[in-house]
């Protein structure tokens, strides 16, 4: 969940940073997918070598496997929004619809998953909904960020 919700903040940090001078659709899943690898690679290597600090020793395959989850997860979250866009490059919806949907579906994934995974560890339904609208807040932020400087 956590990797999910990192991953999608970055997708909507890089949305949101698009938005005033957008490029084409293909371009944009192009860009979107190119950070979601980046930032998964990011993130395996850095936890990496976080392990092998803390424990001065090399990490197992299978820990190295591990990782690779994990950093799938960043990546599913940090490309999340490359389905709008390409629906916008096969003329399902304009560009402009498609930044739309992907910054507010973006928003809700983000507090989606804040929500449920404060359920799955244990959370009751109160403490669940204050923890998705903490971690929703912080892509709310970088929405409403972007409409005060533009």
């Amino acid at each position: 969940m956590a990797h999910v919700i990192y991953g999608a903040i970055v997708g909507l940090a890089v949305l949101v940073a698009l938005q005033d001078h957008p490029p084409g659709a293909w371009e944009t899943v192009a860009i979107l997918s190119g950070t979601a690898l980046a930032v998964g690679l990011a993130d395996v290597y850095s936890e990496a070598v976080g392990a092998e600090v803390r424990t001065r020793q090399r990490i197992a395959s299978g820990q190295l496997r591990v990782l690779g989850a994990e950093a799938l997860a960043v990546a599913f979250g940090a490309g999340f929004p490359a389905v709008f866009f390409v629906a916008a490059g096969l003329g399902a919806l304009s560009v402009e619809s498609a930044f739309t949907l992907a910054r507010w579906c973006g928003l809700g994934l983000i507090c989606v998953y804040g929500f449920l995974g404060a359920r799955l560890s244990g959370a009751n339904t109160g403490r669940a909904v204050l923890e998705a609208a903490a971690v929703g807040a912080i892509g709310g932020f970088l929405i409403a960020l972007k409409g005060l400087v533009h």
